[in-house]
Order: structure tokens, then sequence, then C-alpha cells
């Protein structure tokens, strides 16, 4: 009886073509994970990406390794203890550069975080989503982690806001009120349109932050928060609130850093911070996106006044450092 031949392993053949690649992996791999918020532990819906450096001599990677140490990384939390997202993601980065024999490991988590909040003005209590954010990358020698946040708001328009000012001051002088316009104008919010808008907030560092104090400080970055459930006064709050601090798309981001960097001094100047801004147009059929990246030293000495750094570090630059 012969022998059954031994199975070749194709992904350590030589490829036909001799390049290292930067990046090989999985993408959009849905799990249930556990994920640790102050004393409690909780249950959320993620996907993962996870990536490894291919050496030029190296067919390919081994694409059925990555689920498996996703489930005995996320087994382990989800039937242990749970972990924060960011340290989630450098477990399993790190256990890909050991089981794969990898130069290094990209691993991202992004899950689906429940907050329950409450409205402004009634106290109705209302559910909000939040997606927590944590990216891994570890080499062997060592593992750089972010931990981050995305969540939404709602944006007035400044610029079309200022036109309608200057309109209805034309109109109040024309009508009469001389003196007391500049007052009216003062006491009744201005019209203007309208942006919903997704605010992302990511902190590389070693220190364990709150995602909730990040995720506050991306709501206070836009006009106004926005809430799945609002009664009449507290949809009146809300408004009111967003057209009496109007903010460009660009306003948010700035404003996002400033927060981030006075409420926590303790950021060491090689930390990596990213804020990121997208709002959904309503009177253009585009949407609008700003973002500014970079170390908290080069965040730091430029809000002291000194010139922006030429090269503005990277999260993929900050990661692979």
């Amino acid at each position: 009886m012969s022998e059954t031949p031994a199975l070749r392993d194709m992904q350590a053949s030589a490829p036909p073509v001799q390049l290292a690649l930067s990046r090989a992996g999985v993408t959009g791999v849905h799990k249930a994970i556990r994920i640790r918020h102050g004393e409690h532990e909780i249950l959320m819906a993620a996907e993962l990406d996870c990536t490894v450096d291919l050496a030029r001599d190296q067919k390919g990677v081994h694409m059925s390794r990555f689920p498996e140490l996703f489930d005995e990384a996320i087994d382990e939390v989800v039937l242990g203890q749970g972990l924060h997202v960011e340290a989630l993601a450098e477990r399993i980065a790190t256990q890909i550069v050991e089981r794969q024999k990898a130069l290094r490991a990209e691993v991202r988590i992004v899950a689906g975080w429940p907050q329950r909040r409450r409205t402004p003005v009634t106290g109705l209590q209302t559910q909000e989503m939040v997606s927590l954010i944590g990216i891994a990358a570890a080499n062997g020698a060592r593992v750089r982690r972010v931990v981050g946040v995305e969540a939404t708001g709602i944006n007035a328009c400044p610029c079309a806001q200022d036109l309608v000012r200057g309109q209805a001051a034309e109109r109040l002088a024309a009508a009469g009120f001389g003196e007391d316009a500049e007052r009216i104008l003062e006491l009744v919010p201005l019209a203007t349109h309208n942006q919903r808008g997704r605010g992302t907030l990511l902190v590389g560092t070693a220190q364990n932050l709150d995602a909730e104090d990040l995720a506050g400080i991306v709501e206070r970055s836009m006009s106004a928060p926005v809430y799945e459930l609002l009664k009449r006064p507290d949809e009146l709050h809300v408004v009111e609130q967003a057209h009496r601090h109007p903010r460009f798309v660009e306003d948010s981001v700035r404003v996002a850093l400033e927060e981030l960097l006075s409420t926590m001094p303790g950021l060491a100047d090689g930390d990596f911070v990213l804020s990121r801004q997208r709002n959904l147009e309503t009177i253009h059929d585009h949407d609008v996106v700003a973002e500014r990246w970079g170390t908290v030293g080069e965040l730091r000495a430029e809000l002291d006044g000194s010139a922006p750094s030429s090269e503005q570090t990277t999260l993929e630059t900050w990661l692979r450092t």
C-alpha cells in the first residue's frame, strides 16, 4: 500500500516575481468580542483586519491561520477576562508574528459600542452607537498600539449663517429697527444649513485611555451632539445649540486636537494623534472632510507658536517606527 505523499506548502514556495509585499492578509472578519470598560465588560460585534509583511521569496501568507489565531485569542477573552480593544489587537498581532514567523503584523479592530445617554432637557434614556477602534503593530521586538473612536454629531455651517446674518441686518434696518438690529441678531438663532458629521479621534500611546473620554471630545468638537430619541424640548435645545456654535469641518478637527492635548497633559511627545472629520453636506452633492495627524510633540510645538512641521508624522510611519 503506497504512502500518502506529503502536501506541498505552496505558501512557502518561491513566487514567480520576487518582490516583498508591504501588506498581505485578511480583511472584514466578523467576530463577537468582549471588551472591558471600567468595571464592566461588554460583548460587542466587531470587524477585524490583519496583515503581515511578506518576504520577497515567499509566495503567500497562510490565510487560513489568521481566523484560527483570531478564534484562539478572542475565545480567551470572551470566555475569560475582557480586555481593552487596543490590548486585544496587541495580543492578536503578537501571536500572528510568533505563529506566522512574520517580520511584522498589524491588526485593526472596529467594534460597535452602545452608549447609554440621557436627552439634554427631558432626561429620557437613549442608546447611541459609537465605533470603538483598536490598532496594533508588532514586529517581535516591540508593539505599538492605538485606541480611538468614531462618533456622530451635527455641524452648522458658519459661512451660510454669516450670509443670513448680513441679509437679516439689511432687512431689519430697512424696517426701521436701526440700533436694535444688532441686539435682535444676537438674541435670535440665525438660520444656516446643517451637516451630520462623523468625527474620528485616534491616539497612539502606551497609556490606558478611556474611550468614553475620547468620544466626548469628538462630540464636543462639533456644533452639537445628536440623539436617537428626542422630544420637542430636546429638539429645540439641540437645534439652538448647533446654531449658536457654528463650525466648519476644519474647526472640528482643530477643536478636538486642542481639547485632547489640554485635558490629557500626560501624553508623551512621541505619542501619536489623528483627528478626522467628515460632514455629509445638505446643499451640495458631495461630502467634506478634514484631517490632521502627527506626534503629540509636533502638535504641541505648533500650538505654542512654532511653524508647522514640514513632514507631519503619519499613522503608518508611527506604527512602523
